[in-house]
């Protein structure tokens, strides 16, 4: 694919590689008349979900994650829910007048596909967002959105399917209560166990005569992290994302500059096998004529309000939020941000999780994920980089900054949080400051070793970096 950049310029990798996995599929369909390939639940969620979601969530912006996280985690819990429940509620109303023609399907149903349909993938949404390089708030929105919104789903749809279980007749107002603590206890739980994970990596301080087990205990703690959360029965996505975000600066100030390296290339390498991993046995997953329910009705109507229902839920979110942000999001941004709901392997995977017992309509969820998952990366994924191009997006600047900007950065901040705090207002510089502080005086003395402390001078560390620069 690389090797060609006009078709990678003009089609995004992952639909690239859908098409290739059909082509496979195909092949082995004919030769075999076998499905022999498709994407498991187990492989997608303990093998090849965690390396993308740990190389995101330890590459993350941090400063700008947090600056944007009020905003990120509207858009991923109440958006969520709003796109679940809208999409779950029409299509049971469209069914109710005839339309769809005659299906084994109640009210609970519907929801819980509304749910599992309602994930914005953070795999598709990193393939294809990553081609069309739009300005760091942008993304870090709709990534965010992407990455957080996944546990919220998760959340969700285990919430329906125990309501599915127990019947639509023992689903009493004590259960919608449970559910909903539920869904904060998981979420909370989640972030809590890979926050208490990334405190793990004091190990790296320990390391400084054995570097060649370095990265191991990277990954080894990350993973950790992700089995506790998911042995407990809380988010295991919220885990690992936050164990990469907590640990990432303690352990880069511990190890050595060539395990940093392999850190940082290990990770890259497995979160890109994964995803290519994903996308092909996405392809290769539908070419199997058992799974295939076809409902022109149902599946047309999917597809309009999943995308309808998005532009809704952003535009008032949006029109929210502008009254509280600084940087406002513009009508150009919140269309990209509407275009930008991509579906994919999340989707799959939970809806080929369903009991068919429970759930008697189960093949045609399946058929109609599909549909909705090829749909949005092969056509959104093709006709966003255009979209963004015409519309004149802000794109993102790939440079350091100058010591300049740093200094008059810093200075603002300064200025910024005491402002707020002699006026006694709590904004997020003020928090920021205070985080910084405590962090500088326990956290750091704590987590890092002493020579690393030293190094992290910021005036002895540019000195460093601009000799490195003369020496190479």
């Amino acid at each position: 694919f690389h090797l060609s950049h006009k078709v990678t310029r003009v089609v995004p990798e992952s639909a690239l590689l859908i098409v290739l996995g059909l082509f496979l599929g195909g092949i082995v369909w004919a030769a075999d008349h076998i499905a022999s390939f498709t994407l498991t639940p187990t492989v997608f969620f303990f093998y090849l979900l965690p390396p993308i979601v740990l190389d995101a969530g330890y590459f993350m912006p941090n400063r700008l994650f947090f600056g944007n996280l009020g905003t990120i985690l509207l858009y991923a819990v109440i958006g969520t829910v709003w796109n679940a429940a809208t999409t779950g509620l029409s299509l049971y109303g469209v069914y109710l007048t005839g339309i769809m023609g005659r299906l084994n399907i109640g009210l609970l149903d519907f929801l819980l596909f509304g749910s599992l349909i309602a994930a914005v993938d953070p795999v598709a949404v990193l393939a294809v967002f990553e081609e069309v390089h739009v300005n760091e708030v942008l993304f870090i929105i709709v990534f965010g959105e992407s990455l957080l919104n996944d546990a919220v789903t998760v959340v969700l749809y285990n919430v329906f399917e125990t309501f599915v279980t127990i019947g639509p007749e023992n689903v009493t107002g004590i259960e919608c209560v449970k559910g909903i603590v539920s869904f904060f206890v998981v979420s909370l739980g989640g972030t809590l166990v890979g926050i208490f994970f990334a405190f793990r990596s004091v190990v790296s301080r320990f390391t400084k005569h054995v570097r060649i087990i370095e990265p191991g205990f990277v990954f080894i703690i990350s993973y950790l992290s992700y089995l506790t959360a998911e042995m407990l029965s809380l988010s295991a996505i919220l885990a690992i994302t936050f164990c990469g975000i907590c640990c990432q600066k303690y352990v880069k100030a511990n190890i050595s500059e060539q395990s940093s390296t392999t850190v940082r290339y290990t990770m890259k390498m497995m979160a890109s096998g994964a995803e290519t991993i994903i996308f092909m046995f996405l392809g290769i997953s539908a070419v199997n004529p058992d799974i295939w329910t076809w409902n022109t009705a149902f599946i047309l109507l999917t597809l309009v309000f999943i995308s309808v229902y998005r532009v809704i839920g952003v535009v008032l979110q949006t029109w929210i939020l502008n009254h509280y942000r600084m940087v406002q999001l513009e009508i150009i941004d919140q269309v990209v941000m509407s275009y930008g709901g991509l579906r994919g392997a999340v989707a799959f995977a939970l809806v080929v999780l369903l009991d068919v017992n429970k759930v008697q309509e189960k093949n045609l969820f399946v058929s109609t994920t599909i549909i909705v998952v090829f749909f949005t990366v092969i056509f959104q994924g093709l006709t966003i980089k255009p979209l963004v191009q015409w519309l004149k997006v802000k794109k993102t600047e790939h440079r350091e900054p100058k010591l300049n900007e740093k200094l008059h950065g810093r200075a603002f901040d300064h200025i910024l949080s005491a402002i707020e705090d002699i006026s006694g207002q709590i904004g997020h510089n003020y928090l920021r400051d205070k985080w910084s502080n405590f962090d500088r005086k326990f956290l750091s003395k704590v987590l890092m070793r002493r020579s690393a402390q030293k190094s992290r001078d910021q005036i002895l560390n540019v000195f460093h970096e601009l000799n490195l620069k003369d020496a190479i």
